[in-house]
């Protein structure tokens, strides 16, 4: 398959010159002012708001005027990640992607199709003149991945339409309905640094490979976190021979499960040998564990130069709640129709260690509100019994199933009649910005759908393309019957 020849060629066209375009979270300055002139360009009505959220109306096709405006949406950032021995700048760098089979990903980095293939499609409909539709309004929204920024800044009134379509699901065929509220937690320790013992040998140990995942749309794949695997070598070594640590650093995103860390700690140099072995013997067995779901673990352990360690009190508490503190799926849902979805979750999403604090970053999800609140009190709890400082942020709420949508209507009866086979009514347990809008415009009808994505927020990050055309026709269909 050739690049060339992907279709529907107009989206392809656009999403090649969106990844020309860098956008990392709360740095879209470049993609703002592309999409700004994108519209201007082309007379149609173009807002950008306070916040960096872009608007672009285009009436109605003819004979389409009068009928209901539907909203399409996307947004603008991309989750930045790299394999740790690719040299990129993704302040600077274009995306380099290539074909795989039926896969179009990218050399070494996120892909950005999670929404960069959403953004796409409005574009390539914007720009088009043999689409039928009614108005419609193209909503570009900023800083989803880090903060749901955009959404949670966007104004009453801003938008003027009737319907929404969000275009940021990851698997064709699934029409989602709801979705999952969320909070992040976040823990600090602080501590002072002294010089190991005497005699005490320093060892760096890392593990990368892992396939990690969105913590929501992912969690339910029973795949490693880095930390957590890290934390129970940590915790092993520590109640056998006792050890002074000195750093702990491992992932990027809070929506992110962490692919890789690395720890530097010291032993008694007569226990270095038996540490190293244990290393390679916990492996094994991790291995083992995951052989389904992360079958390209690489471990390493070697020694290192010393460096000033933690006051062992607070190292200890460290490493004790990173043993206890829950991690993956907490409840799955109760209804019998839903009994298959993550109700509610928790992720340890990163660690980062200086001279004289350690940060951890924990994401609680849930579709029920009180158990959300259970979950991160639950993880705060965890850290606040070992001394951290713990705080969280505002989250964002659930999107709860609307029973009567006429959207919803639509859109299964234009895939049955499109594909001849019933699509997937669901809710997600990741977070969408469907919530935040349903607070703003609560009688906004919406649905999300889009092309199959695999392994987001990763290096491994893929767009399926056959699924781009099936995702094309079935929103120009759904555009087509919108009533009056």
């Amino acid at each position: 398959m050739d690049k060339t020849n992907l279709t529907p060629a107009r989206v392809f066209e656009q999403f090649a010159k969106i990844n020309e375009i860098p956008r990392p979270s709360k740095h879209e300055e470049k993609i703002i002012a592309y999409l700004k002139e994108f519209g201007e360009s082309r007379g149609l009505e173009t807002l950008v708001d306070e916040c960096g959220n872009v608007l672009i109306r285009k009436p109605g096709t003819k004979g389409h005027e009068n009928r209901k405006t539907v909203v399409l949406q996307s947004h603008t950032d991309m989750v930045c990640d790299k394999l740790v021995d690719v040299e990129f700048d993704f302040m600077n760098d274009p995306i380099q992607t290539y074909i795989d089979g039926e896969w179009l990903t990218a050399k070494g980095t996120t892909l950005g199709a999670d929404d960069g293939i959403g953004v796409a499609i409005e574009l390539a409909i914007l720009d088009s003149d043999d689409i039928e539709h009614g108005p419609i309004e193209c909503l570009f929204t900023k800083d989803e991945e880090t903060g749901l920024t955009g959404a949670e800044n966007l104004q009453p009134g801003f938008l003027k339409g009737d319907m929404l379509i969000n275009l940021d699901s990851e698997d064709e065929g699934q029409i989602f309905v709801s979705c999952a509220g969320g909070v992040t937690s976040y823990a600090k320790f602080e501590f002072n640094r002294e010089e190991a013992p005497e005699g005490w040998a320093f060892i760096k140990a890392s593990v990368k490979g892992l396939t990690g995942g969105h913590s929501g749309d992912d969690i339910n794949k029973k795949r490693a976190n880095a930390i957590k695997l890290l934390s129970r070598y940590l915790y092993t070594i520590n109640q056998e021979y006792g050890l002074r640590l000195a750093s702990f650093q491992s992932g990027k995103m809070h929506n992110a499960i962490p692919r890789d860390g690395q720890i530097v700690f010291a032993v008694k140099a007569e226990d270095k040998e038996a540490v190293k072995t244990a290393w390679n013997k916990f492996f094994e067995d991790v291995k083992e564990e995951f052989h389904v779901t992360d079958t390209n673990i690489v471990n390493n352990i070697e020694d290192t130069t010393a460096t000033p360690v933690i006051e062992k009190a607070v190292a200890d508490k460290i490493i004790l709640a990173l043993q206890a503190v829950d991690n993956g799926i907490y409840t799955m849902c109760q209804d019998e129709a839903l009994e298959w979805l993550v109700e509610t979750s928790s992720n340890i999403a990163s660690v980062a260690t200086d001279e004289k604090e350690m940060n951890i970053v924990a994401s609680q999800r849930s579709n029920v509100s009180s158990n959300l609140k259970n979950m991160a009190n639950t993880v705060r709890a965890t850290f606040q019994l070992a001394g951290a400082t713990v705080t969280g942020g505002d989250g964002y709420p659930a999107w709860k199933m609307n029973p009567n949508s006429l959207l919803t209507k639509i859109a299964v009866d234009s895939y049955k009649k499109l594909f001849n086979k019933e699509p997937k009514v669901l809710g997600i347990h990741a977070g969408l910005e469907c919530g935040l809008f349903s607070e703003k415009y609560p009688n906004l009808d919406m649905v999300s759908f889009g092309p199959t994505l695999r392994y987001v927020h990763t290096p491994e990050e893929r767009l399926l393309i056959p699924t781009v055309q099936m995702v094309w026709d079935h929103l120009l269909d759904i555009l087509k019957n919108i009533p009056e």
